[in-house]
């Protein structure tokens, strides 16, 4: 039997899950501080938000300090992974070039993305052959 996978982030948790990629493990306070800015969120909300995240096994905390520190349970780039994989399952029907097609007609990609595409469409016809 696997593991559990973790459940899908809210919007506001992943705006705490931002802060703590940026910061890497952190304080309540810390974290508050960071979003303050952003919006008007206030600091009991983070707390409580932080919890819940903790009990859904988003963020892992460490007690061991009077201040308690919060980190991710997994990397930002597992994350946006698994949450493109839900949405291409439920929007798209599971196709990943609708995504992309859509992804790419709805908004203009730089130049340095679509070189990126590209170099990664190369690698993939690449790992085909």
């Amino acid at each position: 039997m696997g593991a559990k996978p973790n459940p899908r982030p809210t919007d506001a948790e992943l705006a705490i899950l931002r802060v703590l990629w940026q910061l890497g493990p952190s304080t309540v306070r810390e974290v508050h501080d960071q979003l303050k800015s952003v919006n008007d969120t206030g600091y009991t909300t983070i707390l409580k938000l932080l919890q819940i995240m903790t009990d859904k096994g988003l963020v892992v905390r460490d007690e061991a300090q009077r201040a308690h520190v919060y980190a991710c349970s997994e990397t930002e780039q597992r994350t946006q992974r698994a949450l493109i994989g839900d949405l291409i399952d439920r929007a798209f029907g599971g196709s990943p070039a609708k995504l992309v097609l859509q992804a790419l007609s709805g908004t203009r990609a730089s130049v340095e993305e679509l070189h990126a595409i590209r170099h990664l469409i190369d690698e993939m016809e690449e790992n085909r052959r």
